[in-house]
């Protein structure tokens, strides 16, 4: 089977190559049927000192791009072994890199492959941001080890979102504070977006953990 990886060329950097040296770096992994484009329009809203690098998920589905394919099973779950084959694609392209320190902002699908970076590395991230995402299901070779270490990593998700399944939820509700120092935040009448309390929650979360 052919590894999946994630097209260098089509990342967008905050920063050209000459201003990255000796500054952290803030990742931006975007949704299901989304582009790099998508997520990259918070960076005004983000804080200044990281170089952001916004990413393209490998999968061309549904008139975008896609960490794992829905085609043939609608909007559910993953398998974990699916999820594990986009982690690695994008911790493939990571170790291309070279910062003083990195950071995750997922949504959907992406927050979902940020969460599993972490248990799959659960020292190399400074701090992780899930929007409206969830941990994959199964256990991680890293659980023990977050258990211990328990980074930072900050859950947001609206009380309207229909597309994060029931059972996600109450699993994530109850993994995070088991292997992270959690911050929780539930927005009102918010569905699979992001409002603009929760970009400035957001916001203060990375700025407090750069």
């Amino acid at each position: 089977m052919e590894r999946m990886n994630l097209d260098s060329n089509a990342v967008i950097w905050s920063a050209p190559e000459r201003e990255r040296a000796g500054r952290p770096l803030l990742v931006l992994l975007h949704g299901y049927a989304s582009h790099e484009g998508d997520l990259f329009q918070l960076s005004p809203r983000l804080p200044l000192a990281p170089v952001i690098a916004s990413v393209r998920a490998p999968i061309a589905e549904n008139g975008g791009w896609a960490w794992f394919s829905f085609a043939e099973r609608g909007v559910v779950e993953p398998p974990a072994a699916d999820v594990d084959e986009a982690t690695d694609a994008f911790l493939g392209w990571l170790d291309t890199l070279e910062f003083t320190s990195v950071s995750l902002l997922g949504f959907s699908q992406g927050a979902v492959v940020a969460l599993q970076a972490l248990r799959t590395r659960p020292s190399q991230f400074t701090s992780v941001v899930a929007i409206s995402g969830f941990v994959s299901e199964g256990p991680s070779p890293g659980d023990d080890a977050l258990a211990s270490l328990r980074p930072p990593v900050f859950w947001g998700r609206g009380t309207m979102d229909r597309i994060v399944p029931p059972t996600a939820i109450e699993r994530t509700g109850k993994w995070l504070p088991a292997h992270s120092t959690p911050t929780i935040r539930i927005y009102e009448n918010l569905a699979h977006s992001v409002s603009t309390d929760e970009l400035n929650d957001i916001a203060e979360f990375l700025g407090s953990h750069e």
